[in-house]
Formats: structure tokens, C-alpha cells, sequence
């Protein structure tokens, strides 16, 4: 019996059955054996290069751990998605990454699976099926739940996997990861590498329940200790699992007991947490040495066969190290290349002037016309969110949608906002397209790291090989008395990182057309909508449209001042526009539409017709959006100017509840007004 573990029986009888039965190709023994093999001796030669200086940066060696990337690989598909984390060498040569590539990788070359980009910690090579590791403990545990969602949209056999270490089971990622792939039955499987230290903390110091399988019944799905350093019981048990997944019988927890017998990174101190005779003892349990003196006792190799392969393999690792130290660094040019996906080629897009019919519209039924549209004309666009099934959202922003397009297309989520961002990064990057719905965009916040260390930097980890076409959309804005946790307006946050385009649409007519590129760009999308705004009525033309980002609106032409506003502030600084227009005040308003990227361009034009320029934003002055158009407009408008720049803006506070309190920090139609008139006095 290959399989090695506790509760096997109990566990996987009727997987069992499935394997005896179905005519999955079995991994020779030697194929095993030289899969292990592979990893060790390139890993040592790493670590050799790191002592002689050829990887600049860290070195997270897999050294004592090969047996479970290799079995659990053994069975795996090109097609299948694995996720790993900083310890990912192994995982990505178990899956078939060419040695030459992953130590390119690790000497900073061009050659490298990452291009260089990524080093030990972020291997990207999605030709394979390796879709990604993560410097960030977590991730990709949402990460292949979202491959496996994927899969399941598309009704495909192909599994999601995620190989992540003791340490993080303890993270929120593992609970979200795990409930929302048992509760939706996704063809995931999760292989806990517990090699009894996250980084140099004991495990059972920090775990009140030691036990990382046991944890599986919490969430209602089988779950296994296997002895990590034993490649064919953890061959076998994975086999099972993924038999299992393929066929619709859901998600699996391997917990594979078993030590690195290298330091956490190499050069760094070893014996402070752990100690020498521990180290020595775990070595001479060593799944390579074990299974080498398997094969010969059991006479399923001889010597000569397994000394034939290890000639082979140590000519790789050398020809590998050969390979990445003549390959060449990358350009400097191409630092800053595919952090967006490629532009769009052709002539702006916005709606035919004027158009051939229109209606008035809603911002919101504006918004679920676009989403309508492009679900109807797109089978892997699907939506998450918190009550956005069959009740059609918080602001009604999926209604009458999940009558059309069904659960899976319309997917009420439990409330975990990480969970389910990084759910759809994985989504993203195994070939769907999801649109996450957080109500407020404040609960975007437990999220931000998926969106900020993942998200947005996917495209240009993996050198533009993945793209990340993920939208994300919620409320912001003060209004309702709804105090300081559903009022937020993050934009100026969000549109500082690289990777992500920031919309904040003032309008119906515009609400679509930006939603619509939304739905069918390459980049990731927040797409922020005013909460005061929703119920707005506007003309929306029936022909179909889209608006580029990256152009702002002329929303009136004026020849005193130039003001730019965003979202609601649009329509108050186009109230406090009448009446100034009885002073003789004449006002052109700009209306930026994206963030990021910021069209300042257009604000630069007008500025040079009006000589002035005041900035209105409801957000805080601090850091804000203004001061990003103040500072480019001072950059390359400076002698445009006839008076300073001047920004008005929300009070910085949290916001508070009171409607008096409320109405006290934020901008309104008469302070706009008193800021133009003080501008145009200067």
C-alpha cells in the first residue's frame, strides 16, 4: 500500500474506490526519485551561489522538503494552477520549471522566470501552470481557491493547488480560503508543508490547536496528516485528492509533517530558535536518502540506475548554473514595462455627438445596463459580493441579474473581504474575469493588501504573461448620516500605487461608458461610485459606448477660472457656477472622471485659457488628489498662471454622524462659490 498517514480509510474510502478503478498514468518510481533529486542539487548549488554572491537578495532553499512538492506534482496538468509562497523552488521545478530559468531567476537575469523581477521569493511562469509565488504569507491560499472557482465557472477538470507552510495557518487567508472553497465545493487542494517553524517561531507556541488537519472538519472537508518526508504516501493521498476535485467532490487539507534542514534564508543565523542535534536528527530522515534506500532494498532500482540519474542530474544543476551567469541582466528600459496592460489601439472612444437616441437613466440603472451588457456578451464575467444574488445588491447594482445568470455567475459571499479579493485575483489569473462588489468602499480596507502586494502587481511580476482584469467597486462619500466607517472616499490611496486604474464618475452617462471599459480592460479597476449620486438621473445614449480612461470631461467652458471636481462635487460646483454667473463669473469646469490615470492634459489647457485654477474634492487636502494636480499644473503650467492654486476640501476628520457635523465638513455650494470669487479677487 503506497499511502502512509492517519485516518486513511476513514477519510478517502470512497476515493479509493475512484483510484482502483480509474486509469490515471502512475509516476515511476524513478521519475520520483529524480524529481527529488533535481530539487536537492539545484537547491544546494543556490545556496553555494549565495555564499559567492551571485544572488543578490534572499534565498529560501527547500532543502529537507522535496518529497511533497514531488508527489503532490506528480499527478498534476499543465493546466492545473499552483500557488506557493517564498518558499516556492520546489513547487516550481516539481511543476516543471527548467532549472536554467529559476536559477536565472535568482541571479537577476533576463533569462530568469520572472524576468529578473521577482528573485527567490515571486516565480511566475504561467506556460507551466506555476501562476505565481508570494513574499506575503497568505495569499495563495485565496489565490488557487480562486483558480479552482475558475475552473468550476468555465466547467473544466482542472484543479487549483496551494502549497503554504505551518505559519499560515494561523492567518485569516486560511480561514476564508478554506470556508469559501468548502462551501462552494471548488476543485481546490491545500498542501500544509508543516516544517514545525513559521520562519523561527515554534509552531505549537503560537497554534492553540496544534493539529493543522484536524482543522479541516471545522470547514467540512477531509483532511490528512501524512509523514511529509515519505513521497509516496504523499503521492498517493494527493492522487486521491485530486481524483476527488476533478470530479466534483470538492476541496482537500494535506498536512505533511516534515523539517528544512537549511536555515530559513540562507546567511541568516540558524541555532537561536532551533537546535544543531535537532538539525542532525532530521537529516538522517531525509525523504531522499529514505526512498533511495527503498528503492534498492525493495530492488525496484539498482545502483547503477539511480547513480545514472544522479550524474544527470548534477550535469543539470551545473549546466543551470552555467546558463544563468552568462546570461545577461535586464535593460533598464524595462523596469518600468507591463505595469499596465498594453494600451488600447486606436482613436479615443466616447459617444457620437450628438447621439442617435438616448433615454434618461439612473446612475445606477446606468451602472447595471453596462454590467448587463458585458455578462450577457462575456460567459466569464462573474460577480462577488455580499447580498448581491438574489436580493440584487446593497444599491441595487446586480438586480434581476441572478434570475438571468444563476449562483455561480452571481455569488453571495460569507462576509470576508480578503478572502474574497484574493479569491479573485486567483480568478483573474486562471483566466476569468471577476467583478467584486463591496457596498462601501470602506470595507475595501480589509482587502488592501490583496489589492495593493498582489493585485496590482501581477502583470509586472509576471513580466505581462498574466493579466489582472479585475474589477472592484463600492461606495464612497459623505451623505445619509452614515458616519466614519461607510462615508470614505479613498481614491488619492488607491490611485498612488502603481498597476491599479482609480474611476470616480460623476454622472449616469459617464458611470457607463467607464464601466464598460472597465469590463473589458486588461488592468485591475476600482471603480468608485458617490453614494449621493446613485439615484441621479442623466442621459444615457442607447447605442453602445465606452469611455477611455484618462480623459477628463469638459463639463463647461468659462474664461475667469478653471475648477476641477470630482464625482459629487461636480454637480455642487455646477449649482454655486449659476450664481455666480449673476456676478459676471465665468467658470470652466473640469471634471477628471479617472484618477488614475489623471488626464492633466485637459486641466492644463483651460488653465492656460483662464489663467486660475482651484481644485474641489470632498476627500482630505493631505496627500490628496488636489495636490497631484497642483503640483503637475505648477510643474508644467507655471508661467499659465495669473494667481496661485488654490484647493478646496473636506475637513481632514473621520466623519462624524451628526447632520450638522456632517454638513460642517465638507464642501458645499456656497463655500465653492467663496472660493472662486477669492480666487478671481487675486
Amino acid at each position: 500500500m503506497l499511502y502512509r498517514g492517519r485516518h486513511h480509510s476513514q477519510l478517502f474510502a470512497h476515493e479509493t474506490e475512484i483510484l482502483m478503478t480509474s486509469n490515471r498514468p502512475h509516476p515511476s518510481a524513478l521519475e520520483l526519485y529524480r524529481t527529488m533529486l533535481v530539487i536537492r542539487v539545484v537547491e544546494e548549488r543556490l545556496a553555494k551561489s549565495h555564499q559567492r554572491g551571485l544572488i543578490p537578495g534572499a534565498c529560501h532553499t527547500y532543502v529537507g522538503q522535496e518529497a511533497i512538492a514531488t508527489g503532490v506534482c506528480a499527478h498534476l496538468r499543465k493546466e492545473d494552477a499552483i500557488f506557493s509562497t517564498h518558499r516556492g523552488h520546489g513547487h516550481a521545478l516539481a511543476k516543471g520549471l527548467p532549472p536554467r530559468e529559476l536559477m536565472a531567476e535568482l541571479y537577476g537575469r533576463q533569462t530568469g522566470c520572472s524576468r529578473g523581477r521577482g528573485g527567490s521569493m515571486h516565480l511566475f511562469a504561467p506556460e507551466i501552470g506555476m501562476l505565481g509565488t508570494s513574499g506575503i504569507v497568505g495569499p495563495c491560499i485565496l489565490q488557487a481557491t480562486g483558480a479552482g472557482y475558475s475552473f468550476k465557472l468555465m466547467k473544466t477538470d482542472h484543479v487549483g493547488v496551494a502549497f503554504f507552510g505551518d505559519g499560515a495557518v494561523n492567518n485569516g487567508a486560511f480561514h476564508e480560503g478554506l470556508n469559501m472553497a468548502s462551501i462552494w465545493k471548488l476543485p481546490v487542494l491545500f498542501v500544509c508543508e508543516n516544517n514545525q517553524f513559521a520562519t523561527e517561531v515554534p509552531f505549537e507556541s503560537v497554534s492553540g490547536n496544534p493539529s493543522i488537519s484536524a482543522r479541516g472538519a471545522a470547514y467540512g472537508m477531509p483532511a490528512v496528516t501524512l509523514d511529509g518526508n515519505d513521497v509516496l504516501a504523499v503521492e498517493a493521498a494527493a492522487a486521491e485528492a485530486l481524483i476527488r476535485a476533478r470530479s466534483g467532490g470538492g476541496p482537500t487539507l494535506l498536512e505533511c509533517k516534515t523539517y528544512r534542514t537549511r536555515p530559513h534564508s540562507e546567511g541568516m543565523g540558524d541555532f537561536t530558535y532551533r537546535t544543531k542535534e535537532d538539525v542532525e536528527r532530521w537529516k538522517t530522515l531525509c525523504p531522499i536518502k529514505r526512498f533511495k534506500e527503498s528503492l534498492l532494498k525493495q530492488n525496484h532500482a539498482t545502483a547503477s540506475q539511480l547513480e545514472k540519474i544522479e550524474k544527470e542530474v548534477d550535469a543539470l544543476a551545473e549546466d543551470a548554473h552555467q546558463f544563468a551567469e552568462a546570461s545577461p541582466y535586464p535593460s533598464a528600459e524595462s523596469a518600468t514595462q507591463n505595469v499596465y496592460a498594453p494600451a488600447r489601439i486606436g482613436p479615443p472612444r466616447d459617444v457620437p455627438k450628438p447621439p442617435a437616441s438616448s433615454r434618461p437613466l439612473s446612475f445606477m440603472k446606468a451602472t447595471l445596463e453596462a454590467l448587463s451588457e458585458a455578462m450577457d456578451a462575456d460567459p466569464k464575467i462573474f460577480v462577488l459580493g455580499e447580498g448581491i444574488g438574489v436580493r440584487g445588491g446593497n444599491f441595487a447594482t446586480t438586480s434581476g441579474l441572478f434570475a438571468k445568470h444563476g449562483p455561480e455567475r452571481l455569488r453571495d459571499t460569507p462576509i470576508c473581504e480578503r478572502g474574497f479579493v484574493g479569491l479573485a485575483c486567483g480568478a483573474a489569473m486562471s483566466g476569468t474575469r471577476p467583478v467584486v462588489d463591496f457596498m462601501f468602499a470602506d470595507f475595501v480596507l480589509d482587502a488592501a493588501g490583496e489589492i495593493i502586494n498582489q493585485i496590482a502587481k501581477i502583470q509586472y511580476m509576471s513580466s505581462g504573461r498574466l493579466t489582472m482584469p479585475v474589477l472592484l467597486r463600492g461606495c464612497i462619500g459623505i451623505g445619509h448620516a452614515a458616519a466614519t466607517h461607510h462615508s470614505g472616499s479613498y481614491y488619492a490611496m488607491y490611485a498612488n500605487f502603481p498597476g491599479l486604474r482609480v474611476v470616480v464618475p460623476s454622472n449616469p452617462r459617464d458611470a457607463k461608458g467607464l464601466l464598460k471599459t472597465a469590463l473589458t480592460c486588461g488592468d485591475p479597476v476600482l471603480f468608485l461610485e458617490h453614494r449621493e449620486l446613485m439615484a441621479t438621473k442623466g442621459e444615457v445614449p442607447e447605442e453602445e459606448y465606452y469611455i477611455d480612461f484618462g480623459r477628463a470631461a469638459v463639463v463647461c467652458e468659462g474664461e475667469h477660472v478653471t475648477v476641477v471636481a470630482l464625482a459629487l462635487m461636480v454637480h455642487k460646483t455646477l449649482a454655486a457656477i449659476e450664481l455666480l454667473a449673476a456676478e459676471g463669473i465665468s467658470v470652466e469646469l473640469i471634471d477628471p472622471r479617472t484618477v488614475a490615470p489623471l488626464d492633466t492634459e485637459t486641466i492644463l489647457r483651460s488653465v492656460a485659457k483662464t489663467g486660475r485654477l482651484l481644485i474641489v474634492d470632498e476627500a482630505f487636502a493631505p496627500f490628496g488628489v488636489g495636490a497631484e494636480i497642483a503640483a503637475h499644473i505648477a510643474d508644467t503650467g507655471f508661467d499659465e498662471l495669473d494667481a496661485p492654486i488654490r484647493r478646496l476640501n473636506g475637513k481632514s476628520s473621520p466623519t462624524p454622524y451628526s447632520a450638522p457635523l456632517e454638513a460642517a465638513v465638507v464642501p458645499n455650494t456656497e463655500s465653492i462659490a467663496e472660493a472662486i470669487r477669492d480666487l478671481c479677487a487675486e
